[in-house]
């Protein structure tokens, strides 16, 4: 059975896995993923598990991130959520894959592929050239995962903030550049 053409410009890559984009209507699901996120994998995040509860836990504001960042999709396996991203324009010439999260009993089923292949093809469909990302430098697993789709180590990203862990950028050129190259 084929893929509908919305799962396949997502980037679905196997029957037992749906991407769907959010809307700002889809706030709670994107909270539920997200506090679990920050509950299972603090270490994997810039923000904090404290930063999105009590006061910060507002159904206006996660209705705004969801309004703020252009892209924001759930993976479902098996038509469970189980997985997460975002992706962000900072600029003309780049695409950055930020929030992205898969539930441990949904890793290496091929769900982080197919996000990751959901933020390069909207990058595509945005002209981009490169998508970048920001990695902990001790989450190998993630490292592989990214490697796997040719995203490159492209040296420390500058932390912010006193005694976090170091983060490596990783970088990749779109397909699209590369022939225009």
């Amino acid at each position: 059975m084929s893929k509908d053409p919305e799962q396949r410009a997502l980037g679905a890559q196997d029957e037992g896995i749906t991407l769907s984009p959010l809307s700002v209507d889809d706030w709670r699901l994107w909270r539920d993923l997200r506090i679990e996120a920050l509950r299972e994998a603090a270490y994997a995040f810039g923000s904090k598990l404290s930063d999105w509860q009590g006061p910060g836990d507002t159904e206006e504001r996660w209705r705004a991130r969801l309004t703020d960042v252009p892209l924001n999709i759930v993976a479902r396996l098996d038509g469970k959520p189980v997985g997460m991203v975002s992706a962000i324009s900072p600029d003309v010439k780049s695409a950055e894959l930020i929030s992205m999260w898969v539930a441990p009993f949904a890793r290496g089923s091929g769900v982080g592929d197919a996000l990751i292949q959901a933020v390069v093809s909207w990058a595509e469909r945005q002209h981009a050239r490169q998508v970048v990302l920001a990695v902990r430098a001790d989450n190998e697993r993630a490292i592989a995962l990214y490697a796997r789709h040719e995203f490159i180590d492209s040296g420390p990203v500058r932390n912010t903030n006193d005694g976090e862990p170091p983060e490596r950028l990783m970088t990749t050129t779109l397909a699209s550049s590369r022939a225009q190259s």
